[in-house]
């Protein structure tokens, strides 16, 4: 429990500093955000990727009396839902409609607040960093009262306007490198992501799901960061990192997911039943974390390009599967149940593996009714035409600008 007058100063407190803060770069995502009256506004994203920067942003420019309360702070430590009641008081003293809430979700009760809220006519942004825990809990008491958009990381056309880098292979190269994570590309410190990745696994996912085996945690993430594109299965994976039972690894992996630390991506298929049960292609959430946290001795641009072509077909669609029958292509793009994109990745295109990206990319736009599909190389430009089909090789400054 803790008292109103508690959080009267921490509000206070929080938004003297809060508005002291820089409104640093301004993300492509403050234009997109959605607001409607009577609607939750609900932005989630990776710790670190700019989620309250963004708030503020926002605050600044349209609603300045606005209320914000950050209740991942030690004060609010004793917070209880019975406390919302005092809070709320708090509130109505302020003469404000506009509230900011960051981290809302670790408390527990805390959709019935907002649907109250809503009731009563305020309007709501909250940010939080787990997926799961969000749209779970908002399915069952705000359904249809909540409009959700993910934040990411700087992307790449973000990264080069900030490090004012002209748009080219070398800049590309080091955004495969650095990745988006701002506070990383301010600073240039690896500790910066490896504490971002160990506070990911200690705060978002041991503390709230009470695991106990940190250190298989910990060896199992390390190794799928550093297996970016390629294949996972939990069966295959039984009896490494002392952890025995398939459904432990299930879980792990939506856990990493819901905390938007990795991605698991599922085969294309029709059926949900052969997605479940075929292996997923892992990608890293940022490439800047594969970069510290990899365990790997080679640079693997092959498989960063991979995974960066991947971040920038996820910032698009929400869909995202590769395809596999006689040949393979890396990327089937889908937006309400059409196919929107198939995109073959391959870093440099040569006489030993032209034929397998192009057929394997032919067979893909066949079978999904696709006249046009492209390759997406380092620095290579081509086009080839066949049956009524084409298929463009695209350098990758040019297809993710």
């Amino acid at each position: 429990m803790i008292r109103q007058e508690e959080i009267a100063v921490v509000i206070d407190a929080q938004r003297e500093t809060f508005l002291k803060q820089d409104s640093g770069f301004i993300r492509d995502a403050l234009s997109e955000i959605p607001i409607a009256d009577s609607f939750a506004t609900i932005i989630t994203g990776i710790r670190r990727c700019g989620k309250s920067t963004l708030l503020l942003q926002l605050l600044r420019r349209d609603y300045q009396d606005a209320i914000y309360l950050n209740f991942d702070d030690i004060r609010l430590s004793n917070f209880e839902t019975g406390d919302f009641t005092r809070l709320h008081r708090e509130i109505e003293k302020r003469d404000t409609k506009v509230l900011f809430f960051d981290e809302i979700q670790i408390i527990e009760g805390w959709e019935k607040y907002i649907n109250q809220l809503l009731r009563e006519g305020y309007k709501v942004f909250i940010t939080g960093s787990n997926a799961s825990m969000l749209s779970v809990e908002l399915g069952t008491h705000l359904t249809g009262r909540h409009l959700s958009m993910e934040l990411f990381p700087f992307s790449y056309s973000e990264f080069i306007l900030f490090k004012e880098l002209a748009n080219g292979e070398s800049a590309v190269t080091n955004y495969l490198k650095a990745g988006g994570i701002p506070e990383y590309i301010k600073s240039g410190i690896p500790a910066v992501l490896n504490t971002l990745v160990d506070d990911i696994l200690m705060r978002d996912i041991a503390v709230r799901h009470s695991i106990r085996d940190i250190a298989s945690l910990r060896q199992l993430t390390a190794y799928l960061i550093t297996n970016i594109g390629n294949l996972v299965s939990a069966n295959k994976l039984v009896g490494m990192f002392d952890i025995k039972s398939p459904a432990t690894f299930l879980e792990y992996f939506s856990f990493l997911k819901d905390a938007y630390l990795l991605e698991f991506m599922p085969m294309f298929s029709h059926s949900l039943k052969v997605q479940a049960r075929n292996p997923k292609k892992v990608y890293v959430m940022d490439m800047g974390l594969y970069t510290e946290n990899s365990v790997s001795t080679s640079d693997n641009m092959g498989r960063r390009l991979e995974n960066l072509i991947f971040l920038h077909l996820r910032r698009k669609y929400k869909h995202v599967f590769y395809y596999k029958d006689r040949g393979e292509c890396d990327f089937v793009a889908m937006e309400k149940n059409t196919v929107k994109e198939t995109v073959q990745v391959c870093l440099t295109v040569n006489d030993e593996n032209f034929d397998r990206e192009y057929n394997g990319l032919l067979e893909a736009m066949k079978n999904l009714g696709l006249k046009e599909g492209c390759i997406i190389t380092l620095n290579q430009s081509d086009i080839f035409e066949k049956d009524g089909m084409t298929v463009k090789m695209i350098p990758a400054h040019e297809y993710i600008q």
